[in-house]
This record gives C-alpha cells, structure tokens and sequence, in this order.
C-alpha cells in the first residue's frame, strides 16, 4: 500500500524508487552501497535468514556485490565456493579459527608469510591448537609428522613468500589425504587461475595483490567447495570482517584485466630475474621461471605462468641493501606485490625476529636478500634503474 502525501522530512528518508525494465541491464552490476534488506512479509524475511530462499538480509551475513566477487573467483579457482573478507591476513585467521577446535595439530612451514606464523604459533595456540614448523622440502619429515599424530590441517604455500620456494603440491596433499588431514594452500602469489587441479580442499588469497593490481584496495578470500565453506559462514558473520561493497566492486572491474596484468608482469619478471642472475653484485636469483631455481622442473608442471616476485641476494650484503633500495627511482619502497607499479623490499625490511638461527638458515633470508614486485613499466626501463643502483650498491 503506498503512503500518500509524506511530508518532506519523510521524503527525503524514503527517495522515489527506480525500475529498470526487464530488458533493459546494465552492463556492470550495480554497487550495493547498502546494509540492510526487506522482503514483503515478515515470513518471507525468515525464510532468507533460515537460508530457504535467495536473497539477502544484512551485509554483514551477504551482499550481492561481494557475492558476484566471491562466485567469480570460486569459479577461477575451481571450487564451487567463496568467503570474502577485509584482508588478507583476516581471510588466514578466520579459515584457521574455523577449521580447527582446542586439542587439534597444524602442520605449516617455516618457509611461508610472517603474520600467518604468528597466527599459528600465538593465536590458535592461546586456544590449545597445537603446530609443528617444519621445512617445505622435507617430504620425508612432513610424512613422519602425519603419521606420528592426527593432524587436523596442513598448511602451506607455493610459491612462497619471500624467497620462492616451490611446494610439491601433489605429494603434500596425498600425504596429507592419506592421514585425513585437511590442505590449506595460501595460492596468493600464484593467483586466481594456477593450482586448482590439484586436490587442495581449502585456498587462501589475499586480494590486495592482484584483483585491481592498483594497490587501492584490501581483502582476502577463502576458496573451496561449499561441503567445506558452508560451516564457516556462521563463524565469518559473527566475526563481522566482512568485504565491504565497494572494494568489490572495484575487485570485480580490476579482475577485468587480471590475465593481461598477471601474464604481462611475470614475462618481465623473467627477464629481469635472468638480468640479475648475470649481474657481478648479485649472489642468488630465486626465481621460479629461472633454470637455475632448485624446483624448476617441478615449477614448470606445476605453473603455466611463474609470477610477478623475484627475490636475490646482494653479495654485500645488509648495508648494501639500504643503498640499492634508497637508488631505486622506479621501485616503491614499500610491502606487498602484485601492483602494476614495481616495489623493493630492503633486506632492513626482510629479516624475521621469530626464527631461531637454524630456522632462519632454512629460510634462506640472509643478510642481504632482496624482494622485488615487477610491475607495467618497461622491462627495460626497469632493467637500467637496477642496473645503476646495483652499481652504487657494490662500492
């Protein structure tokens, strides 16, 4: 029934509403700028909260413009579901307090991203989840570790962050299956469209990196099929760090340009990772598209494409780090990866506080290891700036 003759202290809270016709759609879907929805009934509004019928409520428990993001990369992935959330270290944290209760075992590896050590040995560990570090090349000692214990998760990378190592995802998720442990796989680096053929039941991105390649946004996704995805909804919704709808929205149109963005910036990559390897200051390229990687076979049936990350090593060393990285003109000094501008990280930036002295030499930082972020500009262009910067570095 329509309400006649508001007054203008209504009407101003209560706008005129727009139909657009059947026929007649937008090309892009609208920004559900939005928190809360109505049906027309009150049983209606029941029967989306009880999950009986399509809609939504609340933006906190759903929105179509996180929903449209979390379908696509679902279905880039290979899995038939997705939670998206405000970070990427929040996607981490709320798979890891889902999927394991006090009195469960986590096996990850020492080579992997800080923040989600700290989750593991701090956190989950406050709320009796028990972990084992081991080293992602240690095959045998993962197999000992799983058959030794029941193991809830095993989680892992690849390529991983910072120093490229590559994962034999086929045979760590077989040991893990075999012991009825679940995989999680942090695929950030590798992004949207690699791995997926494997049998990895849970993938973690953070959408920071490549959805917009613009470095304007923050997120994180949880990919897996909805047997798995299902029991974390409730978890997610109390949690409250839902993806809000315009960063998805900018996730979406970003995502547009994903392969050209992605396949562009990991051909330069390669060519400035094989640029460096023939450098006089440079020790160690730790690159997966190189030959000369320790996994590049096992990269290359693994990967079609290796990558925006490149990481070396300065021969000398810790202080030369600060002056290549303060020479650069074209790299940020700054975290993170996948812009479509390049970034440097500074050995200053790199160094772990958390690993004893043999965990840190199974790393592999050391004292004057570098990260680069490859972005759009010319290889070349990229190629003379570390070129000349290398140069003042190794006086």
């Amino acid at each position: 029934m329509k309400f006649d003759n508001p007054r203008p202290e209504t009407q101003v809270n209560h706008p005129p509403e727009i139909e657009t016709p059947e026929d007649n759609r937008p090309l892009n879907l609208p920004i559900y700028q939005n928190v809360k929805w109505q049906t027309d009934s009150v049983d209606e509004s029941l029967r989306v909260l009880r999950g009986e019928r399509a809609g939504f409520f609340y933006s906190r428990v759903g929105n179509p413009s996180v929903r449209q993001l979390e379908l696509l990369l679902a279905q880039l992935q290979g899995r038939s579901s997705c939670l998206a959330s405000a970070s990427g270290v929040n996607a981490i944290a709320q798979c890891l307090l889902s999927l394991t209760s006090a009195g469960d075992h986590i096996v990850f590896f020492i080579e992997g991203y800080s923040p989600t050590r700290q989750i593991i040995r701090k956190l989950l560990a406050r709320f009796g989840v028990t972990h084992t570090m081991l080293s992602i090349e240690d095959l045998p000692a993962l197999e000992r570790e799983l058959a030794a214990r029941p193991t809830r998760l095993v989680f892992f990378e690849s390529p991983t962050n910072p120093v490229n190592k590559i994962a034999d995802i086929a045979a760590i998720t077989r040991l893990a299956r075999q012991h009825g442990a679940l995989t999680v796989l942090d695929n950030t680096a590798a992004g949207f469209h690699q791995h997926g053929q494997f049998d990895v039941d849970v993938f973690i991105h953070s959408l920071t990196k490549f959805t917009t390649g613009a470095g304007d946004v923050m997120g994180g996704a949880v990919i897996a099929d909805e047997s798995i995805i299902a029991p974390m909804r409730a978890d997610y919704a109390l949690l409250g760090a839902q993806l809000d709808a315009l960063s998805a929205s900018l996730m979406v149109r970003g995502m547009k340009t994903y392969f050209v963005r992605y396949r562009t910036q990991s051909a330069a990559a390669l060519q400035i990772a094989n640029f460096l390897e023939a450098h006089p200051a440079v020790s160690k390229v730790r690159y997966p598209g190189l030959e000369s990687h320790a996994h590049a076979a096992l990269a290359r049936a693994q990967m079609s494409d290796f990558g925006t990350v490149i990481t070396f090593d300065l021969r000398a060393g810790f202080e030369a780090g600060r002056t290549f990285a303060e020479s650069l003109h074209l790299f940020a000094r700054t975290p993170s990866f996948g812009s479509t501008e390049s970034l440097v990280v500074p050995p200053q930036m790199m160094q772990p506080r958390d690993f004893s002295p043999a965990e840190l030499l199974v790393s592999e930082i050391g004292p004057g290891t570098v990260r680069l972020s490859i972005g759009l500009e010319d290889p070349l262009d990229l190629q003379t700036d570390l070129s000349r910067s290398l140069e003042l570095a190794a006086r």
